[in-house]
């Protein structure tokens, strides 16, 4: 019986008699696909009512139910599909309304190089796929778990990724479904909601916290909050991100040569 043993991506790599042949790790697929799912629950629990708050939003704006759940499916990107929506109603131009929404999730090019880089030889022909399906949330848990302990694999991002899309999905879908005045009786429920989505990616963030990233996340802080004061949330937002990549790459060189 050929032996053999599992290598970065998850395969086991067949050792004996005849051509080299890979044939899954199931053990070890099963544990990532469990930690993926154990991972993924509170992106369920957080994104269905947020989507279904979506649908609701979008239906009410005039987005038949096909629309709405359409724009989850390609989009899928949270804050960026209630500004999607502000922007139709109030009839702004498709490029124009194209090129905020880019830039806003302009951040998201960062999240897959940052994971490749933790995941080494873990990475392999599905991180197209795994990477598709990053959004802050996802991108928060997944470095959340990498923190812990977790071992990389593309198993794992899979199922991480696609639970919490297929909650958005389903939620989008049942607030299409409710219709634009589902949550009109409820506005404290509503108002709620809206603070879900940052709350969730502020807690996924706060537990891989550690005491040397203070210093990084005071200044984006603070540069985000100056941004948006004196410019537009917009600005804020890109004034965080690079105050918060600069702080990140000098600070810990600083401390480098004071050490030397």
């Amino acid at each position: 019986m050929a032996s053999g043993k599992l290598d970065a991506t998850g395969w086991r790599r067949l050792t004996g008699p005849g051509p080299g042949q890979y044939r899954f790790g199931m053990s070890e697929e099963k544990s990532s696909v469990l930690a993926g799912l154990q991972a993924a629950l509170p992106l369920v629990l957080g994104y269905f009512p947020i989507a279904f708050s979506f649908g609701v939003a979008a239906t009410r704006s005039g987005l038949s139910g096909t629309e709405a759940f359409a724009l989850s499916l390609i989009v899928f990107a949270g804050a960026s599909q209630f500004l999607a929506i502000a922007m139709v109603v109030s009839g702004a131009p498709v490029i124009v309304a194209g090129l905020t929404l880019a830039a806003m999730n302009l951040r998201h090019v960062l999240y897959g190089p940052t994971l490749l880089q933790k995941a080494g030889t873990g990475a392999g022909r599905w991180s197209w796929a795994w990477a598709f399906a990053l959004t802050d949330e996802v991108f928060g848990a997944a470095l959340g778990a990498l923190s812990k302990g977790q071992r990389f694999t593309e198993g794992f991002m899979l199922v991480l990724g696609f639970c919490a899309y297929g909650a958005w999905l389903a939620g989008t879908l049942a607030g299409a479904w409710a219709g634009g005045g589902a949550l009109d009786a409820y506005p404290a429920v509503g108002a709620a909601l809206d603070f879900m989505l940052p709350g969730l990616f502020l807690a996924l963030l706060l537990s891989i916290l550690s005491g040397r990233q203070v210093p990084v996340i005071v200044i984006a802080g603070l540069a985000t909050v100056a941004g948006t004061w004196w410019g537009s949330s917009t600005t804020g937002l890109f004034a965080g991100m690079i105050a918060g990549a600069a702080a990140g790459v000098i600070l810990p060189q600083r401390r480098l040569s004071h050490a030397l």
